[in-house]
């Protein structure tokens, strides 16, 4: 197993080093991040090209979604956790691919359901996240405030929308767009907290793991604002 640690710095947060120091972390971190979504959007894009996508789409539809998001949740987890604690840069990467794949897989659904809609929805859901994504990095890069105050929102509004969606899955209630919104929010929150983890406390040897983190935030963005096109129509 490969040792990360060998430079005593290697564990100290990015913002205690220097300023060479950090641009480089910073750079490998959003390098990492469009290569996720690249690949993200290549996997989507075999998927529906090569018809994989739709019958792959009506199979989840008509299973159970408790089990899909309990399978994603445990997934996202278990990748979280390797790419920020493994010292093996090839388990890093394997959990970032990892959970790459397994985003591409669970948006299938919800892109096949978009496509029927209206051809312009995808791409205007896209354009709205990274119009939104652009927007709240800046603010994250230009205040350098520290948003770790954010942490106890993170988790109470993460488990609290979550037990939302398994209530609404086991009793067959709607959410509706005052809950797409507020989740479109907490995304947002979601990215200025771990943008201001990039630039303040992760170590300086953990980019594939911030670049993860990041992704997660993107997509859950991404998930909603699509959610909000397509209650429109």
């Amino acid at each position: 197993m490969q040792n990360t640690y060998a430079s005593p710095q290697a564990a100290l947060p990015v913002a205690s080093l220097g300023v060479e120091a950090r641009a480089g972390f910073i750079l490998r971190t959003y390098q990492h991040l469009l290569g996720a979504i690249i690949a993200f959007v290549g996997i989507e894009i075999f998927l529906f090209t090569s018809g994989i996508a739709e019958p792959m789409a009506l199979t989840m539809l008509s299973g159970s979604w408790l089990l899909v998001l309990g399978a994603f949740a445990l997934v996202g987890w278990i990748a979280s956790r390797v790419a920020y604690t493994s010292q093996s840069k090839a388990a890093q990467y394997a959990a970032l691919a990892g959970y790459v794949v397994a985003q591409a897989i669970l948006f299938v659904p919800m892109l096949y359901m978009a496509q029927r809609l209206g051809e312009d929805i995808i791409s205007s859901a896209a354009f709205v996240t990274l119009i939104g994504f652009g927007a709240l990095t800046a603010v994250a890069f230009i205040t350098r405030k520290d948003f770790s105050f954010l942490r106890s929102l993170m988790i109470w509004g993460g488990v609290a929308a979550f037990g939302l969606i398994i209530a609404s899955l086991l009793m067959g209630f709607e959410l509706g767009t005052f809950f797409t919104v507020g989740m479109i929010a907490f995304a947002g929150a979601a990215i200025l907290y771990d943008t201001s983890n990039v630039l303040h406390h992760f170590p300086e040897d953990r980019h594939v793991g911030a670049s993860l983190a990041l992704f997660a935030s993107v997509a859950l963005l991404f998930w909603y604002v699509l959610r909000l096109f397509m209650s429109r129509d």
